[in-house]
């Protein structure tokens, strides 16, 4: 993580859970954060003292959001390191859902993602340097659960957020591609598909927030000890698709 030091990471969804943890691992380690929410900073917000962290309340389903947003990472130098961990979920069967709640999850968990990756490879291509982008994905998008967690109305699916996530591994694994045609590739990319993690994502639904509360999960910390170790490999070393689940979880 040594060559890091100084540089500047995005993170996206870094008012809780996930992107919380990431950003103050990536500050842990000498590395410059602009955190991006939509939402509060409500631990963040201690750190701002290091003077290693920004925080910009974002949208990322916003275009005008994401732009101002990497403009003001430019004016600092660019964009080294972007992990992207904003993502919402609906309980709803699709077949109960309705077109508003489909657009609110493709625009935060696919648009939003596909356009905070451009603009990220934009900026490293820019200055020719080392970069990595950092896609938060689901074991989701890997595999669908025959069963839902609840049997209730309005609780017992999980809409597109499985589509969602098949959508963004392919998207990584897309661009990975892309990036390996241009001539002495210098920027990575790297699929994290976590199983089960212990985040206030569910929030909005109470009765599957509390059988999740029963489940085993992973903490938030373990999936940001996965970008520190996709980070610190050697740049000749690129970690694709990493998945990690909590001991136990089926």
């Amino acid at each position: 993580m040594k060559r890091w030091e100084g540089k500047t990471a995005i993170v996206t969804g870094a008012g809780s859970g996930i992107g919380e943890a990431v950003a103050l691992a990536l500050i842990r380690h000498n590395v410059n954060v602009i955190g991006l929410d939509v939402g509060d900073f409500h631990v963040l917000r201690n750190e701002t003292e290091s003077n290693r962290l920004k925080l910009v309340k974002a949208d990322v389903s916003s275009k005008k959001d994401l732009e101002d947003a990497f403009g003001f990472a430019e004016e600092r130098g660019g964009v080294d390191i972007l992990v992207n961990s904003a993502g919402v979920v609906d309980y709803k069967r699709i077949i109960d859902s309705d077109v508003e709640t489909f657009q609110r999850l493709l625009n935060i968990n696919v648009l939003g993602m596909s356009w905070c990756t451009k603009l990220a490879v934009e900026s490293m291509r820019k200055r020719n340097v080392e970069g990595h982008v950092i896609n938060i994905n689901s074991v989701l998008g890997h595999e669908i659960p025959w069963r839902p967690l609840s049997e209730s109305d309005g609780s017992n699916g999980l809409n597109l957020y499985p589509a969602c996530k098949h959508a963004c591994v392919a998207m990584t694994h897309t661009v990975r591609r892309e990036l390996a045609t241009m001539d002495e590739p210098k920027i990575r990319i790297t699929s994290i598909s976590p199983g089960l993690v212990k985040t206030n994502i569910a929030k909005h639904a109470s009765e599957v927030a509390k059988i999740l509360e029963e489940l085993p999960a992973l903490l938030p910390e373990d999936v940001a000890d996965a970008v520190i170790y996709a980070l610190g490999t050697r740049p000749q070393v690129q970690i694709t698709e990493l998945t990690i689940q909590r001991t136990g979880e089926a």
